[in-house]
C-alpha cells in the first residue's frame, strides 16, 4: 500500500507540471497557427479561442488533482461511508 501511495505522490507531481505546460503548448501553438485570412478551417482563431477555453479549466482541475495527490490527501480513501467525515 505504501509503494502505491507514493506512487499518487509521484503521478500528483507530474500533474503539477504537465498541465501549466500543456497550457503554454496550446497557446503558443494557436500564435503559430493562427490565421486571420482564414485560408484553412483549423486556423481560424474563432477554433483556438474554443479549445483554449475547454482545456484551460481541465488543466486547472489537473494541477488542483496533482496539489492533493502530492500532499497525500488521497493516501486512505474511505471503503464505507461510515468513514466519511460530515
Amino acid at each position: 500500500m505504501r509503494k502505491f501511495n507514493a506512487f499518487k505522490r509521484y503521478f500528483g507531481l507530474l500533474f503539477l507540471f504537465i498541465a501549466p505546460f500543456v497550457i503554454y503548448e496550446l497557446i503558443s501553438g494557436a500564435l503559430k497557427h493562427i490565421d486571420t485570412k482564414k485560408t484553412e478551417l483549423i486556423n481560424s482563431p474563432v477554433n483556438w479561442i474554443v479549445i483554449i477555453a475547454i482545456f484551460t479549466p481541465i488543466a486547472i482541475g489537473l494541477v488542483i488533482f496533482g496539489w492533493y495527490a502530492f500532499r497525500g490527501e488521497y493516501d486512505h480513501l474511505p471503503q464505507k461511508s461510515k468513514e466519511l467525515d460530515v
